[in-house]
């Protein structure tokens, strides 16, 4: 068994309305200390509004080299591209 503490991947939103991004990563026992080192660690000159720790663990991932395969089925639905519809003259905003 290892006594080393789990890791957590730390995101940030820097400003209201933005999106959060990924900053790091911090090793804490539990999901409360883990904000804390976040805090400490990423946030020292007051850059974030908002925090989201997520445990490594449960994150899952596609693989960069499945990219293909992964993503294929969206090249068959032709609907899906603006290009499909026709745009009447008289509509002017879209």
């Amino acid at each position: 068994m290892s006594n080393e503490w789990p890791l957590w991947e730390v995101f940030i939103r820097t400003k209201g309305g933005l999106s959060h991004r990924h900053a790091g990563s911090v090793r804490a026992p539990d999901a409360e200390l883990a904000l804390r080192h976040a805090r400490d660690t990423y946030t020292r000159r007051l850059e974030g509004v908002s925090l989201w720790v997520v445990p490594s663990a449960q994150i899952v991932a596609s693989d960069p080299h499945q990219a293909g395969p992964l993503f294929e089925p969206a090249e068959s639905k032709i609907y899906r591209h603006p290009t499909f519809y026709h745009v009447p003259d008289n509509v002017k905003h879209i």
